[in-house]
This record gives structure tokens, C-alpha cells and sequence, in this order.
């Protein structure tokens, strides 16, 4: 016996001692060569470096480096990779064998079985598929992909040992539940009753003597079942769980299915291909899609949870809109497309700024609409980001031209006016006249009007090279490689050089090339309501007082362009959005909260004031009332450290009071609503939604609605905690959110 375990021990040694060598053999010959020929000073940083990891090489082959391992437990039962506590064959593998052999197994579905079924989730495969990859390299993890042809056999193969996660857009069933762990939702579902149209069904009664399309196994299904039980002679047909919708409505249509269960999305995105059908208002379940793991793995299942938390709380919303300013009327949100620079949007101590941020944020307070602010990664994806619908206008300092215009947009009228400038080095002297262009080298983004405006003076005869810039480059960063002599040339619009004049002396202007060029906002060409009450508003505010004293504020207040220009770097350099984001990861990180939010949260408390105190005596950055520090222990609530531990210690606190099957983002709303309202109030709200109707489970336009009533005598009365004050609570959830989406929307952009 003895004999056989060091047989396999020794095995497993040598597989793993020559990964670790050829890992090891590739990173010092790599190091060596650094070593070789070093930049000034950096010989000694390569020796040290080379004897880091030589260090870290002989700890991997003696001692197992996840922070999960206990070497105490090695020869525990439990840690064995062949046998369980019985003695049998192991079949649940939990995240300490799992860093053990490097690899996580997932079970889905083989791709053209799971397409064949359902080609319009294709796009929620690949989100699950990213996700899965972003776990594993979180986890330091090979992937090993185990496709199955049958959805039938994920849950028979995973109970067998012979896969640790399935990722396959499983819904979550009581029947399900029963063998397997589900992680926190990944999303969620929406079924309704379809009919044609003409037919009228209002309550379940009505389903009496007819014959109901269900996909098997659907959280639907099991809602029929209990119809069923309360109503006898509902006919009930059970179709293939990934039956695709278009199959199921084509059903409907055609006759072939009397009424059947589909994805409201579904139907909506297809609308004009079903004139003839409709929605059966009410009769609604949700079915929740979710991470199936063994449930014996709790620890994998611990860190898949605090994982998914984060990533699915960043998941921005892919919502299309085409409509007019009455379309954005009622979805209450204007989305502007810009670019994240010192001249039209960035993060200053947390707060949002920018020349075109706040003429935006302006003018959608005047049409009472909220501002949400969508930044691309890249300029040339502005225009064709507006025309698919990923924004209603855009506001980026952008340059009205014929050739734009041409792409589907049209332009307000200009509220701006540059000039185009050439850049060079301040010791640079060689360049009076446009010929002195000859043999030099302009970099500019092919987007940009520069780009046209240079092509014009090459085929005027002048000489010189253009090359083309990363297109996700702002022109700071081009006239910051113009000053270090990375490159030769730029052209800038004089309002941002101006910008750049105020705090470097490392670059002029040199030429002019033309006279003023006109900057207008732009809108997709059929949306004639939104540009005239845009043009209404530059007819009323440009060169008036607001308007010149945001002018001045971004383009000649020196000491304000300084801090913000300084801010601006620092955060493109760090990321840094708070004075306190040390702080705050610290705590976020032992509670799993994403520490953005913390920090959105923060800056809505007390827009970062650690000696905030409010009317009702909380205090601090978190503004944590006194009894409330008192029950996690806390003294000195003006404490930058004690505040924000106390803070995250309560937001955990009610966290775990709101059910896990909901939404991670919901549950996470719900949870900002009770830091602000209170528990119990939020308790109430959701009653109050289920009476009327809304979904208890939603707070966006379903329980925030109720949390507005309970402000009403006539509901509030009838509530266990009396009185809320709703529209606060409201818009304490939407401006969190909303500043929550936009540091996340700046970070992916840099």
C-alpha cells in the first residue's frame, strides 16, 4: 500500500516538477537577458528578480501556493485525489483539489447542440464563457472544456466526479435544487403567456379547457402545475427545455400550440415579425439561470458566489433605443456618448466633470430627464455606437463636417469654435511656413477631422509624412509623445491645447491651418425633436452666463485646469476615484463588495467629508448613525478607517438579509434602499409592490414605485413601519447606480 501511495506521489511530483522547471527555465532566460543588457541602474533589479523567482520556484515545488492550502491537512482524507473519507472512488472535488491538479473542468454543452436549440442565446453562452475565464485566471486555473451532446446528462455527469461547474444557462428548479449547488443568479428570465390575438385569457380560470406550451422543467412549468392543482382540465404540453423562442411563437401562430410560455424578450425583439400575437398581462414567472456545482464543493461554490457578486454587479445594461426625445421621455434617461478627457468628461475627487458633461447634465435637467454618460473605447465608435442605438446624441468636442453628415447624423448648431494647431517641442524652430513641413512626421487618429484636413495639404504638394494613432488615444496623451519625442508632430483644437499650454512649457503651437472650425452635438438624422429642443437650448444658453462661466472654469481658469488636469492623470495613471480607495478596497475586498460601489456609496454619504454630519445625527463618511456603530462596536465614527469598516460591516449586514435567488444587481439595490430607509421599509415596499401588481423581486420600475407610495398617507397607514421618505431612498439607489456604472464605464475605457 505504502509502495502504491509513492508511486503516485512521486508521479504526481515529476508531472508537476517539470512544469515548474520549464516555467521557471523560460522566466530566468528572460531575466538573463535583462541582465545582459540592462537599462541604466536595472542590473541589480534583474539579479533580484532572478532570485525571487528561483525562490518562489523552490517553494512551488516543495509547498502548494494557494492561499487555500493548510500543509497540515495534506494527509487528511479529504485533500486525497483518489479517495473519499470512505475509502471509495472521490467524487466531489472542492476548490483545495481543484488549485491542487491547476485545472477547472466545466461541463456545457456541445455548441452546435446547444446553438441547434437556441441560436438566440449565443450571446448569453459567450457571457457565461467569458465569465468562466475570467474565474479561472482569477484562480490561477487551466480550463479543461467538457462539452456533452445531451443537456440531460450535465447534472449525472457533475454528481460523478467528472466535471466541477456546469456553465450551460441552467435554469434553477425545485427538482434541480435537489442535487446539485446553484451559484447566484446569472440571469434571469422572464415568461409569459403568448396568445393570438383576439384571444382573451386574464386569469388562470381561463386557462380551463385549453392547452398550455411549456418548456419542461421551466419555473413556468411548475407555476402551470400549481394551476392545475386550484383549476382541473388545464391541458398542459411539454416541450424540449431549449426549444428556441421563434419555434414556440412561430407554434403560437401558426395554430400548431393553442397558448404557450415564452422569453417576453423574445417577443419584444421580434414584435414586428408576430403582428398576431400578444402578451397575457399577469400571468408571469421568472425562471433564473444559474452555475450548477457538486454540493459537497463549498468552498468552490464560496468563491464562484463572491466572484459572480462582482462581475454580474459591473454587468452594464445592453438596452438598444432608436426613439425620439418622447421615446426618451418615457424611459426617463439621455444617454450621451463622449470621450473620457480634461475637455469633456472625467473624475475629479469622485465627482464627474467636463465642459460637455455639464452643458449635458444642463440641459437633461431641464427636459427633467436623467443623465447617463456612455464612453466608448474607442472616437471611431462614437458615430456608429449612436446609429445602432447605444446612445441618444453625442457630445465630444466633435467637428461638424460634410463627411460625418454622411454617415447618418446631423449636427445642432455649433456651440464651440477651434482652430486647428500643429504641435511641436518647445526647442523646436524649424517650422514657419506649411513647407516647413516637408520630411517631417504628423501623427494624428484617422478619425479625427485633423486626419482630412492633412490629406488636403498632401495633395496641395506638401511633402511630409501622416501616420495614424491608436484610435482609443486621446490628443493629451499625442502631444504628451510629442513632447518626449516619441513623435515628431500633432494637431490639436486650440481649446485643448490651450489646456495643455497652462501646465507644461514642453510644447507649442507652431502653426495655424485654417481659420475657426464649428463643434456641434450630434443626433441620428431622424430624430428632429430631440435636435430642435437641443438647438432651443444653445439658442438660450450659449454665450450666456452659464455657459461662459463653464467656459472659463475648463479652458482659462488656470489654478481649476491645474487640479483637474492633475486629478485626470493621476486617475488614468492609478485609477484612483476617492482620497480613500485604499481604505475602502481593504474592507470591500474581506465582505466581497465591488469597491467602486463602496466608493459611489461614499461620495452620495458625504461626498467624501469624514466630519459630515446630517440632520438626524449620522456621521462620518458612511454616515453611520450612533446606534448603529454601537451594535458592530464602533467609537470614533468620524474615523476614516472606523467609518468605512463600519460601513461595509452593515452594508453586509442587510446584505445577507434579501434572499440570494435574487438578482445580484437587485439584491445589491435593495440593499442600498435599507442602508438609506431602513429594513423594514424596504420590507413594506415590496408587500406593496406585490399588492399592486409590480414585481417584489425588481426594484427598478416595480419596488422603487411602491417605496414613492409609502410617502402617501393612504398607503403608509396600512404599512408595519408607517412613513417612508421614498423619493430620497429613490434617488439615494439611482444616483448610486448611476455613479457606480460611470467608474466602471471610465475604467474599461482607459
Amino acid at each position: 500500500m505504502l509502495t502504491a501511495w509513492a508511486a503516485i506521489a512521486a508521479s504526481l511530483a515529476i508531472v508537476f516538477l517539470r512544469k515548474t522547471i520549464a516555467l521557471v527555465a523560460r522566466e530566468v532566460h528572460s531575466t538573463m537577458e535583462k541582465i545582459r543588457t540592462p537599462k541604466p541602474g536595472s542590473r541589480h533589479r534583474g539579479i533580484a528578480i532572478l532570485a525571487v523567482i528561483l525562490g518562489l520556484a523552490l517553494a512551488a515545488v516543495t509547498w502548494d501556493l494557494s492561499p487555500s492550502y493548510n500543509p497540515s491537512s495534506s494527509r487528511d482524507a479529504s485533500f486525497d485525489l483518489t479517495k473519499n473519507r470512505a475509502g471509495g472512488e472521490l467524487r466531489v472535488a472542492d476548490l483545495k483539489q481543484i488549485r491542487w491538479r491547476r485545472q477547472l473542468r466545466v461541463l456545457l454543452p456541445n455548441v452546435r447542440t446547444a446553438l441547434s436549440y437556441q441560436p438566440e442565446a449565443a450571446s448569453s453562452h459567450e457571457y457565461e464563457i467569458e465569465l468562466v475565464k475570467r474565474f479561472a485566471e482569477k484562480h490561477y486555473l487551466e480550463l479543461e472544456w467538457i462539452h456533452v451532446d445531451n443537456w440531460d446528462d450535465l447534472i449525472p455527469r457533475l454528481l460523478e466526479g467528472k466535471g466541477d461547474l456546469i456553465a450551460a444557462n441552467i435554469t434553477i428548479t425545485e427538482s434541480r435544487k435537489n442535487k446539485v449547488s446553484f451559484t447566484v443568479p446569472i440571469d434571469t428570465v422572464r415568461e409569459k403567456l403568448v396568445v393570438r390575438i383576439g384571444d382573451e385569457i386574464r386569469t388562470p380560470a381561463d386557462l380551463v379547457g385549453r392547452e398550455v406550451a411549456v418548456r419542461e422543467r421551466s419555473s413556468f412549468a411548475d407555476l402551470l402545475k400549481e394551476f392545475r392543482k386550484q383549476h382541473a382540465g388545464i391541458g398542459l404540453r411539454l416541450l424540449p427545455e431549449h426549444i428556441p423562442a421563434y419555434a414556440v411563437l412561430s407554434g403560437v401562430s401558426s395554430g400548431e400550440f393553442d397558448i404557450a410560455a415564452v422569453d417576453i424578450s423574445q417577443l419584444e425583439a421580434q414584435a414586428d415579425q408576430w403582428p398576431d400575437l400578444k402578451f397575457v398581462d399577469g400571468l408571469t414567472r421568472d425562471s433564473i439561470i444559474a452555475w450548477g456545482v457538486n454540493p459537497g464543493a463549498v468552498e468552490l461554490l464560496e468563491a464562484l458566489n463572491s466572484f459572480l457578486g462582482r462581475e454580474q454587479l459591473k454587468k452594464q445594461s445592453q438596452l438598444v433605443y432608436k426613439d425620439d426625445l418622447p421615446g426618451i421621455k418615457n424611459r426617463q434617461v439621455l444617454r450621451v456618448l463622449t470621450r473620457n478627457n480634461a475637455a469633456t468628461y472625467f473624475v475629479w475627487r469622485g465627482q464627474f466633470l467636463g465642459f460637455e458633461y455639464e452643458l449635458m447634465k444642463r440641459f437633461a435637467d431641464s427636459q427633467n430627464l436623467h443623465l447617463e454618460m456612455v464612453v466608448p473605447s474607442r472616437w471611431g465608435d462614437l458615430i456608429p455606437t449612436l446609429n445602432a442605438g447605444g446612445g441618444d446624441l453625442i457630445a465630444a468636442s466633435m467637428t461638424i463636417t460634410d463627411e460625418r453628415k454622411k454617415q447618418g447624423i446631423a449636427f445642432t448648431n455649433s456651440y464651440n469654435e477651434v482652430t486647428e494647431e500643429i504641435v511641436a517641442r518647445a526647442n523646436d524652430s524649424g517650422i514657419i511656413s506649411l513647407n516647413d513641413l516637408k520630411g517631417r512626421t504628423v501623427v494624428v487618429r484617422r478619425t479625427s477631422p485633423h486626419w482630412i484636413t492633412l490629406e488636403k495639404l498632401l495633395d496641395q504638394g506638401i511633402n511630409f509624412r501622416l501616420v495614424e494613432a491608436p484610435d482609443n488615444m486621446e490628443t493629451e496623451e499625442i502631444i504628451s509623445r510629442v513632447a518626449s519625442g516619441e513623435y515628431d508632430l500633432t494637431v490639436a483644437d486650440s481649446h485643448i491645447l490651450s489646456v495643455e499650454l497652462i501646465w507644461r512649457s514642453d510644447i507649442k503651437p507652431v502653426l495655424t491651418l485654417n481659420g475657426p472650425v464649428s463643434h456641434g452635438w450630434a443626433v441620428r438624422e431622424g430624430d428632429q425633436q430631440l435636435l430642435a429642443a437641443l438647438n432651443t437650448f444653445l439658442d438660450n444658453e450659449y454665450k450666456g452666463r452659464f455657459y461662459n462661466l463653464v467656459y472659463n472654469k475648463y479652458f482659462q481658469n488656470s489654478t481649476r485646469i491645474l487640479d483637474h488636469v492633475a486629478s485626470h492623470q493621476e486617475y488614468a495613471a492609478k485609477g484612483n476615484i476617492s482620497p480613500y480607495d485604499a481604505e475602502v478596497q481593504k474592507y470591500a475586498e474581506q465582505y466581497s463588495f465591488d469597491w467602486a460601489l463602496i466608493v459611489a456609496q461614499m461620495y452620495q454619504e458625504s461626498r467624501f467629508d469624514p466630519k459630515a454630519e446630517s440632520w438626524a445625527g449620522a456621521q462620518g463618511l458612511m454616515q453611520i448613525l450612533p446606534t448603529t456603530g454601537e451594535l458592530f462596536g464602533a467609537q470614533d465614527l468620524h474615523g476614516v478607517d472606523t467609518s468605512i469598516e463600519t460601513g461595509v460591516r452593515y452594508l453586509a449586514w442587510l446584505h445577507e438579509r434579501f434572499e440570494p435567488e435574487l438578482t445580484v444587481q437587485d439584491r445589491m439595490w435593495f440593499t442600498l434602499a435599507a442602508y438609506n430607509a431602513g429594513l423594514g421599509r424596504v420590507r413594506d415596499a415590496r408587500s406593496l409592490a406585490r399588492k399592486m401588481g409590480w414585481n417584489p423581486d425588481r426594484w427598478f420600475n416595480n419596488v422603487d414605485r411602491a417605496m414613492l407610495l409609502l410617502s402617501h398617507r393612504s398607503f403608509y397607514q396600512l404599512a408595519t413601519h408607517g412613513y417612508a421618505r421614498g423619493k430620497e431612498t429613490v434617488d439615494y439607489v439611482r444616483e448610486i447606480r448611476d455613479r457606480y456604472n460611470a467608474y466602471i464605464r471610465l475604467a474599461s475605457a482607459h
